[in-house]
């Protein structure tokens, strides 16, 4: 019997960019579905107007007074993609090491590909530190990343960030005066908040997600806490807990309780505050009993994932690996193989040395990038509705492009700068975050990589 040479054909090579996906639904190139057609259009037409703009967070209420961004000059909004891309390499060319690009995991593919760095919040901010010598920074990313960046540069560094209405719903369910009022409520139930009982314990320690205002930061570095991602968050909350008899957990609720839940605390250990309650709608008795307090917070891209997801996928796709970031709602966390942050997510797909079927729960445009780079596996969003992060997709290759050539004219456009009196204790808890390293490398189980 003669052989057969039997040639296997490589996969064709997938497109990470989430644009071109809403584009060519809306278009009706292709079945699918997103959340919202708007997304089609440019980020510019809803500068003007108030909300987040469309995608995941488009129902959440913005507070007054949320930042806006100014009209973007025509010529950037009338470019074709290859032009801007010409125009930001020409201007990243020309200003050399005056400048370095930042840009977070959930950018738009177009953004992502000028980025000097790309990581998730933690990896970001350290990121700044690695660059004394830039006269900019320039973040794409969101508003409250923008802001770390500056607390963490040199004064005369300057921050940009590309679009201003890039902020976060998240970030926002917790201002600094609610806070405030939270903090005395608790002073009241738990008496003078520096006194140390015989443990040397404090009676609360304020923890604040990275996903928060400056002002929040300083809040908690004035009350001797601490800041954290989802890649530090359980060596933070461990750190908290040498120091305090409870943690207040803000803004996100989910990977407190999540994180919490995997060090062993109780859920009835663990009561809501809503600031919109007295005593944030718990009773005194939950609130002596508690060990951590999470405040009524989440995000809007992570809530959208569901059990019957999780369920679908395994149906569809036997044996499928199933990896949610920990601001999922428990039950989602619960029902996956893994959780972990968004680095967490990306090395576990790196060290999958076998063609594997990943299904992921967290926002499309790491996941689109992550099938892309990774051809031998399948990888999907659990979520088969595109729909992105409202506010980071407001950073355009446009806007990228319009920042750029105004440092290369000498003009620094959309500078972020936190106040002194509001910097110098924000820095002593990111400070104390950036000391509380997480684990080096992933390990088994998210509980001690997240």
């Amino acid at each position: 019997m003669s052989a057969v040479n039997i040639t296997l054909q490589p996969r064709p090579q997938l497109d990470a960019s989430v644009d071109h996906a809403i584009q060519a639904i809306v278009s009706g190139a292709t079945t699918g579905q997103t959340c919202n057609t708007d997304l089609a259009a440019g980020p510019w037409d809803f500068d003007i107007r108030p909300g987040y703009g469309p995608g995941s967070s488009m129902g959440d209420v913005i507070p007054t007074g949320a930042p806006r961004q100014g009209e973007l000059p025509r010529e950037y909004r009338e470019a074709s993609e290859d032009e801007l891309a010409g125009r930001i390499r020409a201007a990243k060319a020309a200003l050399g090491e005056r400048v370095v690009v930042l840009g977070h995991f959930y950018q738009r593919e177009e953004v992502v590909t000028h980025a000097d760095y790309v990581g998730d919040s933690f990896q970001l901010a350290n990121a700044a530190l690695e660059h004394p010598d830039a006269e900019a920074i320039v973040f794409c990313g969101v508003h409250f990343m923008a802001e770390t960046a500056d607390l963490l540069s040199r004064p005369e560094q300057a921050v940009i960030l590309p679009n201003l209405a890039a902020g976060c719903s998240m970030a926002d369910m917790a201002d600094i005066d609610q806070v405030e009022e939270c903090w005395e409520q608790l002073s009241e139930i738990y008496g003078d908040m520096d006194a140390e009982d015989a443990e040397g314990l404090v009676p609360v320690i304020p923890v604040t997600y990275m996903n928060s205002s400056a002002a929040i930061k300083g809040f908690v570095g004035r009350h001797g806490g601490i800041v954290c991602t989802s890649s530090n968050a359980r060596t933070v909350l461990e750190w908290a807990f040498q120091r305090g008899r409870r943690v207040l957990f803000f803004p996100d609720q989910h990977l407190g309780r999540n994180t919490a839940k995997a060090m062993g605390v109780p859920l009835e250990q663990m009561p809501m505050w809503n600031p919109r309650r007295p005593l944030g709608g718990a009773s005194v008795d939950a609130l002596e009993d508690a060990r951590v307090i999470l405040w009524h917070g989440f995000c809007s891209v992570h809530r959208r994932f569901s059990v019957d997801q999780i369920e679908q996928a395994r149906a569809e796709h036997p044996g499928v690996r199933v990896i949610v970031h920990p601001e999922c709602p428990m039950e989602v966390v619960d029902a996956a193989d893994e959780a972990g942050s968004t680095d967490y997510i990306r090395k576990a797909i790196e060290a999958a040395t076998e063609p594997t079927t990943f299904a992921i729960g967290t926002e499309v445009n790491l996941v689109q990038r992550l099938a892309a780079e990774h051809p031998q596996h399948t990888i999907f969003c659990l979520d088969p509705v595109v729909c992105p992060c409202s506010t980071m997709y407001r950073i355009h290759p446009g806007y990228l492009a319009w920042v750029l050539e105004g440092l290369v004219d000498g003009e620094v456009r959309n500078r972020i700068t936190v106040p002194a009196d509001v910097a110098e204790p924000a820095r002593v808890a990111l400070e104390r975050m950036l000391a509380a390293k997480p684990p080096a490398a992933p390990v088994a189980d998210w509980e001690n990589a997240s």
